[in-house]
């Protein structure tokens, strides 16, 4: 009889499949939003070394890492990790990043 995918000893069953195939669903879209972050902090740490006076151009490079990362602990609280500390100091999410997440922008109206 087949084993479980998650290394036990016990068999195989549905259950356990889809237990194994959402658990790699949920690593493949962390994955993919922790790269997104990587590459939103990239482009503003790129622009802060540019030294480039755009003030509103930061402020949008600022506003997507946040909401990157925002979304990113978002995913991580939905999939049952709670402790965002260590992910802070791996990306390196600076502290204008940080107390930006979770702010609400106004909508435009034309």
């Amino acid at each position: 009889m087949p084993q479980s995918p998650f290394g036990g000893h016990g068999p195989e069953t549905g259950a356990s499949v889809l237990d194994y195939e959402i658990a790699q669903q949920k690593a493949e879209i962390l994955g993919s939003m922790g790269q997104q972050v990587e590459q939103a902090l990239a482009r503003l740490r790129a622009f802060d070394e540019e030294g480039a006076d755009e003030p509103d151009r930061r402020t949008a490079l600022l506003d997507e890492a946040a909401d990157k990362a925002w979304a990113l602990m978002i995913q991580r609280e939905l999939s049952g990790l709670r402790h965002w500390e260590a992910v802070v100091k791996a990306y390196g999410i600076p502290h204008e990043v940080l107390n930006r997440m979770g702010r609400v922008q106004p909508s435009v109206r034309t």
